[in-house]
Formats: C-alpha cells, structure tokens, sequence
C-alpha cells in the first residue's frame, strides 16, 4: 500500500518544460478518463511552482471542460494575473491534444493576524478507530455491494477512506442528502504543507459529487449513471496534515437538471475547520440522456 502513496507523489512531481509550463503524467491504472482531482491537485502544484514560498494558497476554483485522457501527459500552462504584496493571483489552463480539459484560478495569501471563528465539527460522528479499516472494508462491506460499486473499492488507493455510514453503498433509496467520511494517505506525507494542500485538493473530488446520489439511492460509479465534475472549488482556512485523520463532512442542499451541488467541511480530529470545498456535478441515468 505503500507503492500507492509512492505513486501518488510522484504525479504531483511536474516537469518543468519552460517559464510557467509543466508537464504532468497519469497513474495507468485502466481508467477511462483521468480523475478530477488529479487535474486539480496538479494544477495546483504547478501554480504553486510560481509563487514565493511565503504566500500560500488560501483558494482555488476550477472549471472541468473536457474529460482527460490517461493515457498522455498533461500540459498545464500558468499565467500570473497578480503579484502584490498581500496577495497573487494564477490561473492554470490543464491542455491535451491541443485543447484546454481544464481551467482553474488560485489565490495565494502571506500569512497575516485577523478575526477568526469556525463553525463547531457535527457530533456524534463515530471515530475512526472505530470504523472498518481498509482490509475489513474490502472483507466484510465490499462483497455486499453491487459488483461495479464492488470493483471500485477493491483498487488499492493512495488514500484510507472510511464512510461513516457503510449502508449508504448498498444503493437504497430513503438516505437523507448527507455523507460523512473519514479519510487520510495511508503512508505519510513528506513534511512540506504545499504538498499537503495538494493531497487535500486531490482528495476532496473524491466522494463529494456522490454525495449528491445518496438521496436517490444511486452512485457515481453505476454503469447506468453518467456523473462527471463541472466545477469544483477549495477554501484553505487552517493548516493541517494529509497523513493525519481528517473528517469530510458533506451535505448535497440541491440536485435538479441533471446536476447535484455538493458542499464539503473537512476538520481535523480535533474539531478545528482546515478546509471548505464546493461543487456542481452532472448526474443523469444513461438511458435519460437528450
């Protein structure tokens, strides 16, 4: 499992091509289109390659345009819109086969002193030693899942993610449109917190356009579903580590035109509020497609 952290790291080690051009590769792992939070994360990464290291990113949002093939290197071009004093401003454009599959904008921030308040972590959410592991996971809940959910979750991943609530994979309808999930690298990270930020954004695209489907007693990975990312975007508020446990509380306020919106509160264990993230998804059985 080790190998998968190793992995993951090294897609989020650019190649510099020239100023504000990096090239990034995908993991070949037989899927059909690169996962958004690659693209995200990466781009991330390459933004980062251009700011000083005392400014750090405080907030990205990003637009998916195309989907992203596995297959070739991604270019990701950096434009620096901004550099002041408190603030600086890039936008990344991911691009393959000559087309933009990606554009995202990042504000970076030197740390200053200011107000501060959060809103509390929900309670009653179960610790993490308490939840199925990963290996338990695959023994006990995996084999009672419908076999494309089952095959999902038999993949070793570069994260541990424990759901709160299991059942809410056995595609029953009645659940109410909230999802909570512990989750953190299952190796630790190095120490640098850019590269934790980076693991945090990859992460976050994880479960969160699911979210939206728990209502409906469907999911993302169902071979009758269409689901893909439109839009996605993080708030950074507190520092925090990847390899440590970390709480994605979700809630989906809306779906409706074949899109579901999704909202993310991701706390450390201690309760304390490290990130936000938001995004609208597409969400349409196949068969109901125009």
């Amino acid at each position: 499992m080790f190998n998968s952290v190793d992995e993951l790291l090294s897609i989020l080690k650019l190649e510099q091509l020239e100023l504000n051009l990096y090239r990034g590769q995908s993991p070949q792992v037989g899927w059909q289109r690169v996962f958004g939070g690659q693209v995200v994360s990466q781009s991330l990464v390459a933004a980062t390659h251009t700011v000083n290291s005392q400014f750090h990113v405080h907030s990205l949002h990003g637009n998916f345009i195309l989907p992203g093939d596995p297959t070739i290197p991604i270019i990701y071009e950096v434009e620096r819109l901004r550099d002041g004093h408190s603030f600086i401003t890039r936008r990344i454009t991911a691009i393959q086969h000559g087309q933009a599959i990606f554009s995202m904008s990042a504000s970076y921030q030197k740390e200053e002193q200011g107000y501060e308040h959060q809103l509390p972590m929900p309670t009653g959410i179960p610790t993490p030693d308490t939840l199925p592991n990963e290996e338990e996971f695959r023994t006990k809940i995996v084999p009672l899942m419908p076999p494309e959910i089952r095959s999902y979750f038999a993949r070793m991943r570069p994260l541990d993610i424990r759901p709160v609530d299991p059942t809410r994979y056995e595609l029953k309808s009645g659940h109410e449109p909230y999802f909570n999930c512990w989750f953190k690298t299952v190796a630790p990270l190095p120490d640098d917190p850019a590269i934790h930020r980076a693991v945090l954004a990859y992460a976050s695209d994880f479960t969160l356009l699911d979210s939206s489907l728990v209502a409906h007693g469907r999911s993302v990975v169902e071979r009758s579903m269409q689901a893909a990312s439109l839009d996605h975007a993080v708030w950074f508020h507190r520092s925090f580590r990847a390899d440590e446990w970390l709480l994605y509380a979700q809630d989906s306020p809306s779906a409706m035109g074949a899109r579901g919106f999704s909202r993310g509160l991701i706390y450390k264990q201690d309760g304390t509020l490290v990130a936000s993230v938001a995004q609208e998804g597409l969400i349409r059985r196949r068969d109901d497609r125009l």
